[in-house]
């Protein structure tokens, strides 16, 4: 199998990324690294493996339907980025990706990206659950320390996102996708009481006329009955 050459490491300042990637680039990517990780033995991927590996219904959030055509362009662009190297060997064409080099990306930041691309944010704990077949980390502060170090580089590839309410860690996103936005905390129910004196002043007061006008009927009936 002959590999086209990749590009040159030696610098060590992280490329910028080259433009914001779709969320079919970002599915392309993330299941290159996986299987990558998971699966050395059957890695680089051919497309029509590549394909099922994007539409795979376990560890995916969301669930893709890709279609081959759909792949195969997202995979041009790639390419075009050099983010992606075809692989000429047997009888079919596989794929590579070369974020190691282009990214400069170890193996546990490998790991990481590669289930922030597939699942979306994700808390470091959830992460650390998640990552025992791709790369396995004794304890959650290792996977912070990890995340802290892609996100504090000067072309930044995760970003810490605000706690929601009554959640007890931060997520962690990527950041390939563009700007990110982050979900509005829902407005806590309004007390009893709050909701009372928000209530229209006019239909108070109707509310009241009403029951006056009943304990009056009551009264008169009790009346006519005590006369008889």
């Amino acid at each position: 199998m002959t590999f086209i050459p990749t590009l040159d490491t030696t610098s060590k300042q992280r490329p910028r990324i080259p433009r914001t990637l779709d969320p079919v680039e970002i599915r392309i990517l993330g299941s290159l690294m996986e299987k990558q990780l998971a699966t050395p033995e059957y890695y680089p991927l051919t497309l029509n493996a590549l394909v099922a590996a994007c539409n795979q219904k376990s560890n995916r959030e969301p669930v893709m339907e890709l279609g081959e055509s759909e792949v195969e362009r997202a995979l041009d662009r790639l390419q075009d980025e050099k983010l992606v190297w075809r692989v000429m060997g047997g009888r079919a064409v596989r794929f590579d990706h070369n974020l190691d080099n282009v990214w400069h990306l170890n193996r546990r930041e490998k790991a990481l990206l590669t289930l922030l691309f597939l699942r979306g944010p994700q808390t470091s704990g959830e992460l650390r659950g998640r990552s025992d077949r791709l790369q396995s980390f004794e304890t959650v502060a290792e996977v912070e320390e990890t995340l802290r170090d892609m996100a504090t580089h000067s072309e930044p590839l995760v970003r810490e996102l605000t706690r929601r309410p009554g959640q007890k860690e931060e997520r962690w996103a990527h950041l390939v996708g563009g700007a990110i936005v982050e979900d509005a905390p829902a407005p806590a129910a309004a007390p009893e009481s709050s909701r009372a004196t928000s209530e229209p002043l006019s239909a108070r007061v109707l509310h009241l006329e009403e029951q006056v006008a009943e304990l009056a009927r009551e009264l008169r009936e009790l009346k006519a009955k005590l006369g008889e």
